[in-house]
């Protein structure tokens, strides 16, 4: 359950500095903590809720530091943006000391960390607080619930009200009179109570109007009635032009004069902070910033260039309140109603010029590309800003369409695939209107980023649609050997893989192949790439021995390549070597390289290098459970299919492509040790999601249409299976043809189905067909083979071709002892006389 209590969080994360000027509060933050530790709602979430300014985040913050000793682990979640949500849970991970998972693959370390803190392990006393959350649904999947021992604590806050019906709600309302006293009495020391009274009417007692009044009193040192002079004169004069609309008066009111008072005395903190007005309100870096004596080509640039003006520029703006300043992290943080105030003020020329300056401060921050693990913290930190900055939404300049494409290749990296779709859809719905000469490279660019994503998501028709439309304009465009042009016809092979278009997709490989191979050269990773795709597709149209003859040369290029044998794709390439040994019926073989790159993914893993669940990761996984089927070891095998399973569930969506293959696998396996009843309904269901995603004529479809006669065989519904059977086998037929592997297999397994329903003689005929198909397709000796003719041999006797069946039955018999050692179960069930049946693995595409 980890440490005890009665010291200080071992976890600390991200908290706000406290407020020395907190005041007041003590009946909401005795409330609050009953609640936190009372019975009734110990399982419930708890939000504060009021209008902006009334100081929610305050008080959370106070919360946390009060009580910070009751808890081992204290975090603190930005939740007005969903990707920050789910990057600031995933950084927890290393800290609860999750290091099977990387905290940059996020969607892998956020299942991780909810899981952790659900189960108590590491530590069983937490606090998570989600600050300026919105919508309830946005946020509600990722609030774990402890059980057992586990007192984990959950504090939200929040404007909106529809959070009253979903969590124990707390409302905080403006300051009670006395408090607001109090805080300006603490704030501004000396000041008059009957001028405060009257200062704390005039600013309804809201605690943002109250901190800016006296942040303003204090440094000018002027009085209360002052103030209020001022407040009624100026402001009045100020809002005049501007009136609040959706914000409170008292703030506005407040706000401007503490504004007017920086435009006096050092504009370049009023132009800092105009420009802050269009970031994120998230914290700010101040290099970010400064960044701008690069960029900007207005007065900005000299002042920026000077730390000292920057550095009084960040005391001004400190000193009135008007920004939160943290010097050990170096940032700075603009409340958003201020930001929306400045940004209401201004022009429609100041906001666009403004804006823009932003964005281009951003792109000037672009470390270079998000494939490179390295670069990732960078562009989690962008991030919090491009979005609110309309940088994505908005700008169409060169230098900041490339800094949009390089975070949608992050997003897609560290696998938050619907908000990488999410940012091309908003980029790709402004680029298509702008008028510059690299417009349809970029467009195009997009396109093929969306294909991906689309692809990563399983929906392959779709991806398939956008990259055919992207490559028709490339190729028109820049011809087949532009580095553009390539890496989307790249992309659309696999699309045709998914569509089950397998010979299409080893035809257009193999000119891609020889492309890359001269465009980019033999020891370039996008020609490994295409090497890879290109073994796949021989894997695919049933060529196994050329498939591994290609997978040992990747597998020894990306070694040579990557120098180090512990790489991802280097172990990944190791792997496809073993599936192709396995489906070239070298088992013994496959399952020992198999289990060997599944040991080299777990050592990553498990030192933190790599995702636990990452999609390579968790395919080695599933082929070593089918390896070890294959050679009969059958529990082990179950035992491993139901952990990949789970971890596919984890992964990706119920529905998703990959985790109904390994629900497949999963079923086979059961089966396999005589589960029938659970083989057959997981088969079944899972052979009617195979239909809606891959489509009702796939080969996919149809080869697990095979698995499901198998199952039903095994439960005595021979009727049924051998209807499957010919339909599976009329479709393999129309799509793939008669000599591929999957309608050989099908063929041989409807023709022991037809013998056991009687007509023994049609058996053989189809058994013969299978026969000599398989000993040309995959050899005499391959356990496919050997399993049709010792069924073969079955049939001949039964017709009275005694001589024919006892050869064909000696023949197989040494084969198998040959291939697969007298102890493997499909030589046992030969020997005895049994008929052998062989189900369908959906290989990955």
């Amino acid at each position: 359950m980890g440490p005890q209590l009665g010291g200080p969080p071992i976890v600390w994360g991200s908290v706000p500095q406290r407020n020395k000027n907190f005041t007041g509060r003590e009946s909401l933050l005795e409330g609050l903590r009953r609640r936190m530790t009372g019975d009734v709602t110990t399982v419930l979430p708890h939000a504060l809720q009021g209008l902006g300014g009334v100081g929610k985040t305050q008080l959370a913050v106070e919360y946390a530091y009060r009580h910070a000793w009751d808890y081992q682990v204290v975090w603190w979640i930005p939740a007005d943006q969903s990707v920050l949500i789910r990057s600031t849970l995933a950084a927890l991970a290393p800290r609860l000391g999750l290091t099977g998972v990387a905290p940059e693959r996020v969607e892998d370390a956020v299942r991780a960390v909810l899981d952790s803190l659900r189960r108590g392990d590491p530590y069983s006393r937490w606090l998570l607080i989600f600050d300026n959350a919105d919508q309830p649904e946005e946020i509600r999947n990722l609030m774990p619930v402890g059980s057992g021992d586990v007192r984990g604590d959950i504090l939200v806050t929040s404007r909106n009200h529809r959070w009253q019906g979903v969590v124990d709600t707390v409302e905080v309302d403006v300051f009670a009179r006395a408090e607001s006293l109090e805080f300006l009495s603490r704030r501004v020391p000396g000041s008059d109570p009957k001028a405060s009274d009257r200062l704390a009417e005039e600013l309804g007692d809201l605690p943002l109007a109250l901190e800016q009044a006296g942040a303003l009193q204090a440094e000018t040192g002027m009085s209360a009635a002052e103030y209020l002079d001022l407040l009624s004169n100026e402001a009045r004069k100020l809002l005049a032009e501007n009136p609040p609309s959706d914000y409170p008066v008292p703030v506005a009111a407040a706000w401007s004069l503490s504004v007017a008072r920086v435009r006096e005395h050092m504009p370049f903190a009023m132009d800092l902070l105009r420009r802050c007005a269009f970031f994120g309100p998230e914290p700010i870096p101040r290099d970010l910033l400064q960044r701008g004596r690069f960029v900007f080509d207005s007065s900005l640039r000299e002042a920026l260039s000077d730390p000292i003006i920057v550095s009084r520029g960040m005391r001004e703006l400190g000193r009135y309140a008007l920004a939160k300043i943290d010097n050990g992290r170096k940032t700075l943080q603009i409340h958003r109603l201020i930001q929306k105030l400045l940004r209401d003020e201004l022009t429609e020329d100041e906001t666009d010029m403004i804006r823009h300056e932003v964005h281009l401060l951003l792109a000037a921050a672009d470390p270079g590309g998000g494939e490179a693990p390295e670069n990732w913290p960078a562009y989690r930190e962008l991030l919090a800003h491009t979005g609110p900055s309309a940088a994505i939404s908005e700008c169409t300049k060169p230098h900041v369409r490339r800094l949009v494409r390089n975070i949608t290749d992050f997003l897609y990296q560290v696998g938050e695939f619907e908000n990488c779709l999410e940012s091309i859809d908003q980029a790709l719905g402004r680029w298509q209107f702008v008028d510059a000469p690299d417009r349809k490279r970029d467009i195009l660019g997009m396109l093929g980023q969306r294909a991906r994503v689309l692809f990563a998501l399983g929906r392959y028709a779709e991806a398939s649609e956008v990259r055919r439309l992207a490559l028709e304009q490339a190729r028109t465009g820049w011809g087949h050997d532009h580095e553009f042009t390539l890496d989307n016809a790249n992309g659309y092979g696999a699309d045709l893989r998914a569509l089950g278009r397998f010979a299409e997709a080893l035809e257009l490989d193999k000119e891609l192949l020889t492309r890359h191979r001269k465009v980019f050269g033999p020891d370039h990773p996008k020609t490994f790439m295409v090497a890879n795709n290109l073994a796949v597709d021989y894997c695919l149209n049933g060529l196994y021995q050329r498939a591994r003859e290609l997978d040992e040369q990747s597998y020894r290029d990306r070694l040579y390549h990557y120098g180090r044998g512990d790489h991802h794709l280097v172990i990944a390439s190791l792997g496809s070597i073993a599936r192709d040994a396995r489906q070239g019926g070298e088992y013994a073989i496959a399952a020992e390289i198999a289990g060997r790159a599944r040991g080299m993914f777990e050592d990553i893993t498990s030192q933190g290098g790599f995702p636990k669940l990452h999609a390579l990761v968790l395919h080695q996984s599933k082929d070593y459970s089918v390896t070890l089927r294959k050679v009969g070891r059958f529990e082990e095998a179950l035992a491993l299919a139901e952990q990949v399973y789970a971890d596919y569930r984890d992964a990706f969506k119920p529905d998703h492509p990959d985790t109904l293959g390994a629900a497949i696998n999963l079923g086979n396996a059961q089966r396999q040790v005589g589960d029938f009843d659970e083989a057959a309904a997981r088969i079944e269901d899972t052979v009617r999601r195979y239909g809606e995603i891959w489509g009702a004529d796939h080969p996919f479809t149809h080869g697990c249409l095979l698995n499901l006669a198998i199952v039903r065989r095994s439960v005595d519904r021979l009727d049924d299976a051998h209807k499957l059977l010919e339909r599976a086998f009329s479709g393999l037929r129309l799509t793939i043809g008669d000599e591929h592997h999957y309608t050989i297999t099908c063929c041989a397994n409807l023709a022991t189905i037809t013998a056991e329903l009687g007509n023994v003689e049609k058996a053989r005929h189809l058994g013969e067909s299978a026969l000599t198909k398989f000993r040309k397709t995959l050899g005499e000796s391959h356990p496919h083979t050997l399993a049709c003719a010792a069924n073969l041999a079955l049939d001949r006797r039964a017709l009275g071709l005694t001589t024919e069946a006892d050869e064909l039955a000696e023949d197989t018999q040494q084969r198998y002892m040959q291939t697969l050692g007298a102890g493997h179960p499909d030589t046992i069930y030969a020997i005895r006389g049994e008929r052998l049946i062989f189900d369908f693995e959906p290989p990955p595409v």
